[in-house]
């Protein structure tokens, strides 16, 4: 069947099959490998991409549902000029990687949550709680960080954000260190 998606911003068309996942596509079909197959079952959440800016487990999505939808991937979170993102930024400054294999799959995910807090219109609002970063997590497994310097660095780049400074003064001026 012939199919269309909007992909990091790109018009794609292809002709896939039936059955064909979203992350097959992404993957094979398109080259970008930055979305990973880790499970093959929705379980560890390296397969997370935003599909119409909600982030979605590619590897449970056939291609055909996703059709005429915007997906963007972790190749699409970066800045025109290349740059990271203010979440990669904070998370990169917060050592909230360490393999890097669930990195693209949490980016995605925490994109939507950091997203949701900064189009929030209470200006009290700078950055969700710890329990709050962690429940968004549940569907993204990682063996390495422990978790706690991904939920610094959300905050911090929520904090950068609301605050429209480089993610370097909003760890100084929370007391935080890089």
């Amino acid at each position: 069947m012939d199919l269309s998606l909007n992909v990091n911003g790109r018009p794609e068309q292809f002709a896939a099959q039936p059955n064909e996942l979203l992350v097959e596509r992404l993957r094979d079909g398109l080259g970008l490998t930055g979305t990973k197959v880790g499970c093959d079952t929705g379980q560890c959440g390296t397969c997370v991409v935003q599909l119409d800016g909600r982030s979605v487990k590619s590897c449970l999505i056939l291609t055909a549902a996703a059709a005429g939808s915007a997906v963007t991937t972790i190749e699409g979170v970066t800045t025109p000029g290349g740059e990271l993102s203010v979440l990669q930024e904070a998370l990169r400054q917060e050592h909230g990687t360490q393999c890097g294999f669930c990195t693209p799959g949490m980016v995605m995910a925490l994109g939507e949550l950091v997203d949701s807090v900064l189009n929030n219109e209470a200006a009290d609002r700078e950055a969700p709680t710890e329990p709050e970063i962690r429940e968004w997590l549940t569907g993204n497994l990682c063996r390495c960080t422990g978790y706690h310097s991904v939920v610094r660095g959300v905050q911090r780049a929520c904090s950068a954000a609301r605050a429209q400074v480089p993610v370097e003064q909003a760890a100084a001026a929370s007391g935080q260190e890089g």
